[in-house]
């Protein structure tokens, strides 16, 4: 295995299943979830246990209560920032991701706020999508499709 630390960015969750479940590929694939408040749940709460089983004790947790928070203590470089939407110029299939990046998701109901995806247009990617009725799959599959696609060149694909 590679020394790859991905981490997965969730910016104000809503959905306490999604990020159980999220939980639980990060823990799989040995990368960081960062949280960014508010959620619109307890991070108690049973469900994001359920979701992740019983391994949410074990997930590479940390928080951040605003994205402001987090980039004053992170200090990203832009470069290894990859921000999620479904309006991305370009899919997840393009980028050379940082192998250290940050995979950044917005809320399930509202998406990333534009005053985090503003300059930004440039790292901004989607998930294809082949038929047009389908706009958007629930955060918890984009999430996981992204993070083995970052990884898959370290995963020996």
């Amino acid at each position: 295995m590679s020394d790859s630390r991905l981490k997965i960015v969730l910016v104000t969750p809503d959905i306490p299943y999604n990020t159980g479940a999220i939980g639980r590929t990060c823990l799989a694939l040995n990368l960081e979830l960062i949280l960014i408040k508010p959620y619109g749940f307890s991070i108690e709460e049973k469900a994001v246990r359920r979701a992740g089983m019983d391994y949410w004790k074990h997930v590479d947790l940390t928080e951040f209560d605003t994205w402001e928070d987090f980039i004053e203590t992170r200090n990203p470089p832009r470069d290894s920032l990859y921000f999620f939407e479904e309006y991305g110029d370009k899919t997840i299939y393009d980028p050379e991701y940082d192998p250290n990046g940050y995979l950044v998701f917005g809320c399930e109901t509202k998406g990333l706020p534009r005053t985090i995806l503003d300059g930004m247009d440039d790292r901004v990617f989607k998930l294809p999508m082949i038929n047009p009725r389908v706009r958007s799959l629930n955060l918890a599959n984009t999430a996981t499709a992204v993070m083995y696609q970052a990884m898959r060149k370290q995963l020996g694909g």
